[in-house]
């Protein structure tokens, strides 16, 4: 297991990679097939993408899991492959990886926990240990429990990790702008994630998706001044437009990146992509963050590592 602390204090930053979904459906992703049976039907697919983000310059890389809880298998009726899809997610990550850290992915079950639904806290932390018991098999440096709306869900997740690994964790939560501000779509806001998480043992915190840059730099704005924890951000790639029933993110990656510096003055300490970034935008993340070094170097003291 790699020391993303020494590889951070190191560079000031880290860079994450970019989309996973989208880069696979340009590879021919249909709409509703389980992305995540492609770590053992095509994993030379899964392969090329995570080579693609570390040829970028990414020094994290994430693994094509997103979905792969139990829960999400059962729906697509390959429950049985539970470990065997996860364990080997990590896997293709790693072997192309490099020098990179692989970060395991753990996305929403897409179910509610009571009272709203049916699931227990107890049931909860199940599903997720079961990825992460495989995460440990096939070689993890941490997880990534990102797109989270439900904070009790994302709590359940890092009590699994926590319960059955030494894996670093990050936690990722999706926020809307609203007008009362900055909330999940269960209600949660910035301050309250970045606390609460703090308390539950993740290690680095931070936000995901949504939608964009501009609104990630705002939220990380709002997570720095409650926590001293390092904070991740991945936003997607502007506004998403439907183009012949699939969304099409059309920001370009030199004008992502003209935004780096704000978002490390910001706080990040983790920068990556969501939805609709790619390898392009990733690289030139990675050459305007370089400019950054100094600034970011200088956050770090402040930071709870």
């Amino acid at each position: 297991m790699k020391n993303w602390k020494d590889n951070l204090l190191s560079k000031g930053f880290l860079i994450a990679d970019g989309a996973w979904g989208t880069e696979m459906m340009k590879r021919g992703l249909s709409s509703g097939e389980c992305a995540e049976l492609w770590n053992l039907n095509r994993p030379d697919d899964v392969r090329a993408i995570a080579r693609a983000y570390r040829e970028a310059g990414a020094n994290i890389i994430l693994t094509n899991t997103f979905g792969a809880s139990p829960i999400k298998l059962k729906r697509a009726g390959v429950l049985h492959l539970v470990g065997e899809i996860n364990r080997r997610g990590v896997e293709l990550s790693r072997e192309v990886a490099g020098d990179s850290l692989v970060f395991a992915s753990i996305g929403p079950t897409g179910e509610f926990m009571r009272p709203l639904g049916t699931l227990t806290e107890d049931e909860m932390i199940a599903c997720f240990a079961e990825q992460v018991r495989a995460f440990v098999e096939g070689g993890a440096d941490g997880v990534i429990i990102e797109t989270m709306s439900d904070l009790n869900e994302a709590k359940c997740a890092v009590k699994a990790v926590k319960e059955n690994s030494a894996l670093t964790i990050a936690v990722s939560m999706t926020f809307s702008r609203t007008k009362a501000g900055f909330a999940t779509m269960m209600g949660i806001t910035p301050e309250q994630a970045a606390v609460e998480l703090e308390k539950t043992g993740a290690d680095i915190v931070g936000s995901n998706c949504g939608s964009g840059i501009e609104d990630i730099i705002e939220v990380i704005r709002i997570m720095r001044s409650a926590t001293s924890l390092p904070l991740w951000a991945k936003p997607n790639a502007g506004v998403p437009q439907l183009e012949e029933g699939r969304p099409v993110y059309k920001q370009s990656p030199e004008e992502m990146a003209s935004f780096v510096p704000e978002l490390i003055k910001a706080g990040a300490n983790i920068i990556g992509g969501c939805c609709g970034t790619t390898p392009q935008h990733i690289k030139l993340i990675v050459e305007k963050s370089r400019s950054c070094a100094d600034i970011a170097r200088r956050y770090l003291t402040h930071l709870k590592l």
